[in-house]
């Protein structure tokens, strides 16, 4: 288990703590998942500096391509990491026919996201997957490219450095915060993002 002290900063050997107030936003009371990414930027280095930036969105770990492990938000704060969330019901295909059908029609065009995302944002957990202010984000460094042009971006594989930290970091997270290993996620899987972003990553 991660030993976490009083502002919610974690004590291993294996995490540098790094904290950028400006991607903290209001009390992390209860987490119910924990959710991976990729940075979409080249180094650890670009993604702190756009951290630095008022506003900014972020996660609580970042995660370097030689595998350190740096601590970027305390955990008892929210950071914005999540974005606009994916129907859990209709995804998981356990909806009741009436909302199944519901949203089956709002999901034939992404301008409807706002409306779903809303509407889940409204439910408790586990009825939705993990938001914002109920889940930790890990950021990996990690770049996307447009490989053809008008297709989706694709991001690049997570290396074997990163994924031993990862995988060792969501083990010790769930452990310590109790977040069972089914609630952990890659941003697509809860959220409209690029398809392959962390879809390499390994835990």
């Amino acid at each position: 288990m991660l030993y976490i002290d009083e502002k919610g900063h974690v004590d291993a050997a294996r995490i540098i703590v790094k904290i950028f107030k400006t991607i903290e936003r209001g009390k992390l009371d209860k987490v119910n998942g924990i959710v991976v990414h990729q940075t979409d930027s080249p180094t650890a280095r670009s993604t702190f500096n756009s951290y630095q930036n008022a506003g900014a969105n972020g996660a609580h770990f970042l995660i370097d391509k030689d595998g350190t492990i740096y601590q970027t938000a305390s955990l008892f704060r929210i950071t914005w990491h999540v974005g606009k969330i994916k129907s859990r019901c209709f995804m998981t295909q356990k909806c009741d026919p009436a909302e199944f059908k519901r949203v089956a029609e709002l999901e034939k065009s992404w301008k409807n996201s706002d409306k779903i995302s809303k509407s889940e944002h409204a439910k408790n957990f586990p009825n939705r997957f993990p938001i914002n202010s109920d889940s930790v984000g890990i950021e990996i460094v990690g770049q996307s490219i447009t490989m053809v042009k008008g297709q989706e971006r694709v991001y690049e594989r997570v290396n074997s450095f990163q994924n031993e930290a990862l995988r060792w970091l969501i083990h010790e997270l769930a452990d310590t915060l109790q977040v069972t290993m089914n609630e952990i996620y890659r941003h697509p899987e809860t959220s409209r993002k690029t398809s392959t972003e962390a879809s390499t990553a390994q835990w």
